[in-house]
């Protein structure tokens, strides 16, 4: 997702809440197919090959369907093409700044994520105390109901990690994401205990770029790069108020170039959670 990359203090977060009645509408006329087929959610969920967390967030109208769900949900529902010419109007979720919802949209799908962040914690390793912080700091001043519509589309996005167990998630993080202490010691704390359970996850990776390094590929700033389905690479880097996608080969090739050296530049696997234990009683 970040995510950042997801924008520099807000994350992926749009400037206000946006509507969400496109996507009720959709999760209704699954649910009114669903029924129709005379399937429990439990039973739809496994036809599709979708978690019933998913499908009933789906249904709720607060998570955005993938080309995946829309077109398994067509088959099995004999749905006469009703679902795929609804999904073409979902254009729109809540709590997703503009820029980002393309890629928002790949990550449900991805092979492979790679995220390199040197600004904040990303988004999808994030704990709610510490995505609140950054929402609350943001300036413009965010209200009430922007925090907590941008705080919803983070958490959603988070349960990529855990319902997506062959996708393969790395991330490279700056030690000083941890010793910048942002939202204070306790958040902090639960932050770093956070990243350290998500570690223990088989298709998650953390490596911790150390403070102190001589040589670094990834001084350009943040990155994201993703494997689709079909096995292509494409690019995300996100700027304070915008995101640029990137499908070039050739661009791709060099970002790819560059995580990779990074990748051998940060501590190994071991080395970063043993660090992250050490900061973590440093707190």
């Amino acid at each position: 997702m970040s995510d950042t990359c997801e924008g520099a203090a807000t994350g992926n977060g749009a400037a206000e809440p946006e509507s969400s009645d496109s996507l009720k509408a959709f999760g209704e006329v699954v649910k009114a197919f669903r029924l129709r087929a005379r399937l429990t959610q439990e039973q739809f969920a496994e036809r599709v090959r979708y978690s019933v967390p998913t499908v009933g967030s789906i249904e709720q109208g607060r998570r955005f369907p993938s080309a995946e769900f829309v077109e398994r949900t067509e088959g099995v529902l004999d749905a006469f093409g009703s679902l795929r010419g609804a999904a073409r109007h979902l254009s729109r979720r809540p709590g997703l700044a503009s820029w980002f919802r393309q890629w928002a949209r790949l990550e449900q799908e991805a092979v492979s994520l790679y995220t390199y962040e040197c600004r904040l914690v990303p988004g999808l390793l994030q704990t709610e105390a510490y995505a609140r912080r950054l929402f609350v700091n943001q300036l413009p001043p965010l209200g009430d109901a922007q925090i907590e519509a941008q705080l919803a589309a983070r958490l959603d996005r988070q349960r990529l990690l855990r319902e997506r167990p062959n996708a393969a998630y790395s991330f490279i993080l700056e030690e000083h994401l941890f010793l910048r202490r942002t939202g204070g010691a306790a958040v902090t704390a639960e932050l770093i205990e956070h990243v350290l359970g998500l570690a223990g996850l088989r298709n998650v990776e953390i490596q911790v770029m150390p403070l102190v390094q001589e040589n670094h590929a990834g001084l350009d700033g943040p990155v994201q790069l993703l494997e689709t389905t079909d096995h292509r690479w494409l690019g995300y880097s996100e700027g304070q108020k915008s995101g640029t996608f990137i499908s070039d080969p050739h661009v791709v090739s060099e970002l790819q170039m560059r995580y990779a050296r990074m990748r051998s530049q940060a501590l190994s696997l071991e080395d970063s959670l043993s660090l992250l234990r050490q900061m973590r009683g440093a707190v």
